[in-house]
């Protein structure tokens, strides 16, 4: 079968209508391109209205998977940033798509025939220009951003948050209907009330919204970008004082456990049938059951698998065996004191990091001597080993870290056994989060997974 010559197009959303840009206009060079050469057998790709920052176009897939169908012969588009506006997704479609199938790349604007060495060369050459392009703009636009936050406007491009709503004609938040309810919120939360409580008082339909509103700080009138506070020019909804004050409460909460005589194991159970989280549950005079949360409809976003049948356990059976095991976890012998191993393999590898950097700077003064195909493939290669080698440094390093965190917690708990009967419960639960990482129940079996 004849091979057709693909003639691409692509329309941004801001560039759709400019001077030759349009489709017609790419249209009327490209056919004009293909009469010149005699090419008769050709096909329109179009992908309108579709940025060139990625190749994720419905025309541009099909493009590639005829390419790798041995379809096409050759692509032909008006110019360079028409393809992509990525350095390395131009190189990919070049390198990896095209060539490898025998089809070759023109660009009528460039000049640029792929199938010559002059047109690799440039192709490398106008794919950085065309990033680079990229880049600048993202740039301009982030830079125009902080300086609309730094002025006091909101930055938008997000959800608006709960109780306002967002004017666009002044760029800036204004309370809503809901802003009472925000209000209400807070002294809710104050007054000890819990979030999945104040969700069903107020009519929110999950308690984690509750825990984002409260968390929110454009609640108290500022404004949060890349990780730094501005004064906003919208009306707080609360005092900062309140928001502090409900900060400290989640903090106490969260070291707290809401029943510590009971829920020894809570927030560290799941089901290992369907992965879900599993809850105790208050079972009349008897105590508690612990049972998965797929079993439980009124909490839908923590549902796994609405048929899930693992079985439900008594709470301080399931309490007894943890507690036994980590008992007799806490007796076994702590290894690796005497002599650890974790130094030796990290002087090594940083060793190697030093001959690696050596050997690129050697690298990169003979290439700025010499711009040679080999020499560049080399300095590729280098720093691909270079990055390897910090990949296992950083590994190292958290392995270590891990281990010393491991055997300081040993030792804390080798005295566990003789000590448990004479701590608190919020001690006891303190210890058992210390030291186990969750507990998996199915059915019958618990696995338990430790920290140390």
């Amino acid at each position: 079968m004849k091979r057709k010559v693909a003639l691409y197009i692509r329309v941004s959303t801001d560039a759709q209508f400019e001077e030759g840009y349009s489709v017609e206009a790419q249209k009327q060079m490209l056919e004009g391109y293909c009469a010149s050469k005699g090419i008769k057998n050709y096909e329109f790709y179009i992908d309108g209205g579709f940025t060139g920052s990625n190749i994720e176009r419905p025309e541009m897939q099909r493009l590639v998977d005829e390419v790798k169908r041995g379809l096409i012969s050759g692509v032909v588009v008006y110019k360079l940033d028409r393809l992509s506006r990525s350095q390395k997704d131009t190189l990919y479609l070049i390198e990896d798509v095209f060539n490898p199938h025998q089809t070759s790349f023109t660009s009528l604007n460039e000049n640029m025939d792929t199938s010559t060495p002059m047109g690799r060369a440039m192709l490398g050459i106008l794919s950085a220009f065309a990033q680079l392009e990229r880049e600048t703009i993202r740039e301009r636009t982030r830079m125009g951003m902080m300086e609309r936050v730094k002025l006091g406007y909101w930055p938008g491009g997000g959800r608006t948050p709960f109780g306002y709503d967002y004017d666009s004609e002044q760029g800036i938040l204004v309370p809503n209907g809901d802003a009472e309810t925000v209000r209400r919120i807070y002294e809710l939360y104050l007054r000890g009330y819990s979030t999945a409580r104040i969700a069903r008082m107020v009519g929110l339909k999950y308690d984690r919204l509750v825990l984002q509103i409260l968390t929110r700080k454009s609640n108290t009138g500022v404004i949060e970008y890349n990780g730094q506070e501005y004064p906003g020019r919208h009306q707080p909804l609360i005092s900062r004082e309140t928001y502090e004050r409900a900060m400290e409460m989640m903090q106490r909460r969260g070291r707290q456990p809401s029943a510590p005589n009971e829920l020894l194991l809570s927030g560290l159970l799941y089901c290992g049938k369907c992965g879900a989280k599993m809850r105790y549950q208050k079972w009349g005079k008897r105590g508690h059951r612990i049972y998965c949360y797929s079993q439980q409809k009124s909490k839908d976003y923590l549902v796994r698998n609405p048929q899930c049948d693992n079985m439900r356990l008594w709470a301080g059976e399931v309490e007894r065996a943890v507690i036994e095991d980590l008992m007799n976890r806490a007796l076994e012998p702590i290894q690796g004191q005497e002599s650890p191993q974790m130094v030796e393999p990290m002087e090594l590898l940083k060793s190697r990091r030093q001959d690696s950097a050596r050997r690129l700077r050697r690298l990169y003064a003979l290439y700025a001597e010499r711009e040679d195909e080999i020499l560049r493939e080399t300095i590729a290669e280098e720093k691909k080993q270079m990055e390897e080698i910090e990949r296992q440094i950083e590994a190292e390093r958290q392995r270590g870290s891990l281990s010393q965190r491991q055997r300081a917690t040993r030792e804390k708990i080798s005295g566990i056994r003789q000590a448990w009967p004479m701590l608190s419960a919020h001690e006891r639960q303190e210890i058992v989060r210390e030291c186990i990482e969750k507990v998996v129940i199915t059915d019958g079996e618990l696995d338990i997974h430790y920290r140390i």
